[in-house]
């Protein structure tokens, strides 16, 4: 019996590595590559792709040396900053100067994210790690450019007490500890066992891996063994395992607090990142739109505050040829909602590539910061904080209002009567009030507005726009999600 187990997590292998070769993934057997086993990179892919990528560059065999010796000496105060270390440098690259100055300084990158072509992507099994009797042998590893951004461990299926969370204790406990030298670039990790097949990273709790459960958004999400393929072509294939490391991955910048977090989005929030994004460059009111970028309806659990904050790194580094640099306004409703919003962007400097990440706590200084700011920054504030006396902000048309909770207050276009009966001779009578979102609107007329809520309602559509996409609660409760 025990023969015909060990068999069968052989085909389960075999049979994950055809849906990723099906999926495009060149395979090679582990021990068919040239290395010595403390060496987690594929050096002949790395520098091959060198070669090609920046044959125009005349670079010299110590130069290159020297390329391929900068991303294996990454390191950092432990292993959780050693990867994020690594992570930044072959998802960012970094500025390469010749030694001999014998030619202008360029942008070197370990991995060409515009033309998924360019790369060089390999499956591997059985790709010893380590030294001794610690070796180590991860089920399948896959290399971009000769680098191991993600490491997929299978349980048997057929044997009941060998269970995905195994599968997570084998990456997140005993790889951790026995081969940290591979794992420094393992951005991101899928654990399965065939029923169950998850996606997450080295460093994300076990209740936090979760299904890809489509390849495209107008799918139906699917069940048990399929979600291994949804998972293979959905989030794993060449194009968009590409997607998912540049914009889906995240690390906060670093603060004293032993913190180890990484997060790599879920399928709801990369397909509604996505139609977002693209719904609000149509809506633009610089190319004839009517400022009106579109409501997400998203469930409680959803991750509404990571879905805006994928969205806003996309609007300011992928949408440069309509936006120019945009200012991203990120409005709540509650003062806790401002502090968790707050607290979180505040933490992504890096992440979204600019300094100018505030939450404004008085009017005035909102006010001069918009009025004077010509470019860029991002800024979170509460919907209170527009008031009649706030006035003409900027006519710019390149600031993205993004709301959240917005069936609250910030639909209220409307005016409100109230009849003063009492007080000073000057204030009894009729007055007009009128609700945030008029004021809002007032002081950023050609502003474009996204709306994130968990309850739409007919004012919903009519401030935001139609529903660009959702996430219901039943999805969210088939998913374990809810809360």
């Amino acid at each position: 019996m025990a023969n015909k187990g060990k068999y069968y997590e052989s085909q389960f292998e075999e049979a994950t590595i055809e849906l990723l070769r099906e999926a495009h993934w060149q395979y090679t057997l582990g021990d068919d590559i040239h290395r010595k086993y403390i060496d987690p990179l594929i050096e002949e892919d790395l520098r091959n792709f060198l070669a090609v990528q920046y044959k125009d560059k005349n670079l010299t065999t110590s130069e290159i040396d020297g390329i391929v010796a900068n991303l294996r000496n990454t390191g950092g105060q432990n292993d959780y900053y050693a990867l994020r270390n690594a992570f930044l440098l072959y998802r960012d690259g970094y500025d390469f100067a010749y030694s001999d100055s014998r030619d202008n300084p360029f942008r070197m990158e370990y991995i060409d994210f515009e033309h998924p072509d360019h790369n060089i992507f390999r499956c591997v099994n059985q790709f010893v790690m380590g030294q001794g009797r610690e070796n180590r042998r991860p089920d399948i590893l896959l290399f971009i450019n000769g680098i191991p951004v993600c490491i997929i461990e299978l349980k048997n299926p057929t044997k009941q007490n060998a269970t995905i969370r195994d599968a997570h204790t084998q990456i997140c406990t005993r790889y951790m500890r026995d081969i940290p030298a591979l794992l420094k670039y393992c951005a991101l990790a899928v654990i399965s066992d065939g029923a169950k097949n998850a996606l997450g990273t080295t460093y994300t709790p076990f209740e936090f891996f979760y299904e890809w459960k489509k390849i495209e958004n107008e799918d139906k999400a699917g069940k048990g063994l399929d979600t291994l393929r949804t998972l293979i072509r959905g989030a794993l294939s060449p194009e968009r395992i590409l997607e998912i490391l540049r914009d889906y991955v995240y690390f906060p910048d670093p603060t004293k607090e032993d913190d180890t977090t990484e997060i790599v989005c879920r399928y709801p929030q990369f397909f509604a990142t996505r139609k977002l994004r693209e719904h609000i460059l149509n809506h633009l009111r610089s190319v004839g739109g009517d400022g009106k970028g579109g409501t997400y309806f998203g469930a409680t659990g959803c991750g509404k505050t990571y879905t805006m904050l994928f969205l806003a790194r996309q609007l300011v580094l992928r949408c440069r040829k309509q936006l120019g640099s945009p200012t991203i306004l990120i409005i709540v409703d509650r003062e806790d909602l401002e502090t968790q919003s707050g607290k979180l962007f505040c933490r992504s400097k890096q992440y979204l590539e600019d300094e100018a990440v505030k939450v404004f706590e008085t009017r005035k200084e909102l006010a001069e910061e918009m009025s004077t700011r010509k470019t860029g920054g991002v800024y979170i504030t509460t919907i209170q904080k527009f008031a009649e006396t706030t006035g003409l902000l900027t006519e710019r048309s390149n600031v993205i209002c993004l709301s959240d909770e917005a069936h609250r207050s910030q639909n209220n276009l409307g005016s409100k009567l109230s009849i003063q009966t009492e007080g000073e001779a000057d204030r009894i009578g009729a007055k007009i009030t009128y609700g945030f979102a008029k004021y809002l609107r007032d002081a950023l007329p050609n502003a474009t507005y996204v709306g994130f809520t968990g309850t739409p309602i007919d004012e919903t559509i009519h401030v935001f726009g139609k529903v660009v996409d959702q996430y219901t609660m039943k999805e969210s409760e088939d998913e374990g999600v809810g809360g």
